[in-house]
């Protein structure tokens, strides 16, 4: 099938007949009389190119083809004119239409002519679904959860977008600003230009000026040829300085420059590089209380938060995390060829009650591994890192001072270390496996 053709004519005599032709030449045809019925088929069926008269019984062809385009703005259109109304097609080729045809107008014409239209609206349609795939991995679309925390945040990130704002994301380890910084991005007006993230804690001083700045032949020992810094390669876009507390403060000044001027020096250079790039920076720490202890630039701290957003922890959005925890499981499963799995009602209540000091990060590595050790469809409790698991008997009450409790939660412990074998844990626990037998009856252990 070579696509999908809408002509809206109500001559059903021309109409059937250059439906005919077209469907001659392998493509799908839909036919409507008026506007009110083409419109109806546009809203049930992708379409790619619609051939419409401009004299309709219900609507100006001519307002109909700025009203397509308005809503499907994919889909191409061909407008049929009549002798003496040539001025009508041009009109709709100003207001959006791919192009017109005279009625008469032999098959050496409309033939070529519907073919480059399909052929500019499948374009359009592939690049659209495209557009897409990359909004729903790394745009708004990727960033799970409707709790309210989660909602303000992501609230202020599109606000923010739109804008060449520089953006400061702060909150803990693990609770996906790298993920909101794409999406900042892929929001933005630079989504056609390049994203580049930076982690500034993982390179040394030297290294990093380099990295992010470039450097000339000859700069320093090593530099065999001119480099590009990071910079550089986010022209256009946006780069991504994550961990930036983490700065040296002479780097924090060249970083300053950039952000006030949009220009810096290569590493060796005597002439400035010019930029375009927007910068969103992220950190755990309290800048304003590093600048206040002289760790961090005072004026660097101001001018990066500009627009400050606070990502909240996932103990501050628990009812986000079995909607989390199924899609790092989806994702598990198919990158190790495994079935799509589903959480028991308990493994989910426990994923809930944790504490998760490591956040997202932490969350998605905990079902990694379930998945991975998982042998049905199910991720069951007996899946979870031990820690895990009986954490929340100490975490949540405090300390355990009862010496029953105690010894069932060691119990669990050997148990889980030798993989439910109670023979190896009777004997690691130095008791008969009769012994064993009676305390895992009492103590209700699965």
């Amino acid at each position: 099938m070579q696509g999908t053709i809408l002509i809206i004519d109500d001559e059903d005599r021309l109409r059937q007949l250059l439906a005919r032709l077209l469907s001659l030449e392998g493509y799908r045809v839909l036919e409507a009389n008026n506007a009110r019925n083409g419109l109806r088929i546009l809203e049930q069926e992708e379409i790619h190119l619609v051939i419409s008269d401009v004299k309709l019984p219900d609507k100006n062809g001519i307002e109909l083809s700025a009203q397509i385009k308005q809503l499907y703005p994919t889909t191409e259109i061909i407008v049929l004119t009549a002798f003496g109304t040539i001025a009508d097609g041009v009109t709709a080729i100003k207001n959006g239409a791919f192009d017109y045809i005279t009625k008469g107008d032999d098959n050496d014409r409309i033939i070529p002519l519907v073919s480059r239209a399909i052929e500019k609206a499948q374009l359009q349609f592939r690049i659209r679904q495209l557009e897409e795939k990359v909004n729903k991995r790394y745009g708004f679309e990727s960033i799970i959860g409707e709790s309210k925390a989660i909602r303000q945040a992501v609230d202020l990130a599109r606000k923010v977008a739109v804008t060449d704002t520089t953006v400061l994301l702060t909150g803990e380890t693990g609770t996906g600003k790298e993920v909101f910084a794409q999406a900042i991005h892929q929001a933005s007006s630079r989504r056609a230009g390049t994203f580049v993230a930076v982690n500034c804690s993982a390179l040394g001083k030297e290294i990093l000026e380099s990295e992010l700045f470039g450097h000339r032949a000859g700069a320093f020992t090593g530099a065999s040829r001119d480099k590009k810094g990071l910079f550089e390669e986010a022209h256009k876009g946006t780069i991504f300085l994550d961990e930036i507390g983490e700065m040296a403060l002479d780097l924090q000044a060249k970083l300053l420059r950039v952000l006030e001027t949009h220009e810096f020096m290569r590493v060796g250079d005597t002439k400035p590089t010019r930029v375009d790039v927007r910068v969103v920076a992220a950190t755990n720490r309290d800048l304003e209380q590093e600048a206040t202890a002289g760790h961090f630039r005072l004026d660097l701290y101001y001018r990066l938060s500009v627009f400050r957003i606070e990502l909240p922890s996932l103990r501050d959005r628990r009812d986000d995390i079995p909607a989390l925890a199924r899609q790092f499981a989806r994702q598990s499963a198919l990158k190790i060829g495994k079935r799509d799995v589903t959480l028991s009602p308990d493994f989910e209540q426990k994923l809930r009650q944790h504490g998760w000091k490591g956040n997202i990060r932490e969350l998605k590595n905990v079902i990694e591994r379930a998945v991975i050790l998982a042998d049905g469809p199910e991720l069951t409790l007996d899946l979870l890192p031990y820690d895990l698991l009986y954490a929340g008997k100490t975490i949540s009450n405090g300390p355990v001072y009862d010496l029953a409790q105690i010894e069932e939660n060691h119990i669990r412990y050997v148990l889980h270390h030798t993989n439910g074998n109670k023979a190896e844990a009777a004997r690691l626990l130095n008791i008969g496996l009769t012994t064993l037998y009676r305390k895992i009856t009492e103590y209700r252990i699965n």
